[in-house]
């Protein structure tokens, strides 16, 4: 690592494990103070020690992103608060998958992914864009999918919310890039840990068949682009979303 995020800041959502902690794990391996957040202090705990173990700096702040204004705003300001009075990079990566077709989701169900997926990014992003204004800039990254733009049956429910992020992505970067804070997201496709040797084939390696990957991503994949966005390399860069899937949606598949 170069040090690209040398003296930044950063607050990562839903950073105890898989995607978040890779991206808070680049993050502080490239010079970031990073803020790992989620509900699960043990895991956030262990998260926090192996990057410190590894050089790093890292904190954890406990958060239940529920989608209230309220539970938004106190991890806005303890994050503010364990990272000196800055938090210059935000990454929305917190979110929940319910595995249920549609005339199987309830309005409960319906209203928590809502609430975790669309909520809490919106509202936390609304606390935390006045805090990067008011010191100069900053860069906020959200999480998309794959599926908001390639139709998965039983995915109807989680893939309307991550199309809804997406929008908000270029909303945003209109709303405040004149204010010096870059808004731009990355849309994950069929991501997996490294299987065991020897394991059954997964759905999702399944799926990436005939795709010009040939096979699915690792958590790290995804965090080498949040490096990058968030990064002076993309100082130029606002409004997009970068697909890091392989290819699955930007090229035509080849069924094997």
């Amino acid at each position: 690592m170069n040090g690209r995020l040398r003296n930044k800041t950063a607050l990562v959502t839903g950073s105890t494990s898989n995607i978040g902690q890779a991206i808070a794990e680049a993050f502080a391996a490239e010079g970031a103070h990073v803020i790992v957040s989620g509900r699960d202090r043990e895991r956030g705990t262990r998260v926090v020690e192996g990057i410190r173990a590894a050089g790093g700096r890292a904190d954890f702040v406990v958060a239940d992103l529920d989608g209230s204004a309220r539970a938004s705003r106190e991890l806005a300001d303890r994050a503010r608060d364990s990272l000196g009075g800055r938090i210059d990079i935000l990454v929305n990566n917190a979110g929940i998958y319910p595995s249920s077709d549609t005339a199987h989701t309830d309005e409960a169900t319906f209203d928590s992914v809502y609430a975790v997926n669309v909520k809490a990014p919106f509202f936390l992003t609304a606390a935390v864009v006045p805090m990067m204004t008011r010191s100069g800039g900053g860069t906020v990254i959200n999480l998309g999918s794959w599926i908001a733009r390639l139709g998965v049956p039983s995915a109807a429910l989680y893939s309307s919310t991550k199309g809804a992020v997406e929008t908000l992505t270029r909303a945003w970067a209109a709303e405040f890039g004149p204010l010096g804070v870059r808004v731009n997201a990355l849309s994950p496709g069929v991501i997996l840990p490294p299987a065991p040797e020897g394991s059954e084939p997964h759905l999702g390696e399944i799926m990436m068949r005939g795709t010009p990957a040939g096979t699915v991503g690792t958590p790290d994949a995804v965090a080498h682009a949040a490096v990058w966005l968030a990064g002076d390399e993309a100082a130029f860069v606002h409004g997009t979303v970068v697909d890091v899937d392989g290819g699955r949606t930007g090229a035509a598949v080849v069924a094997a």
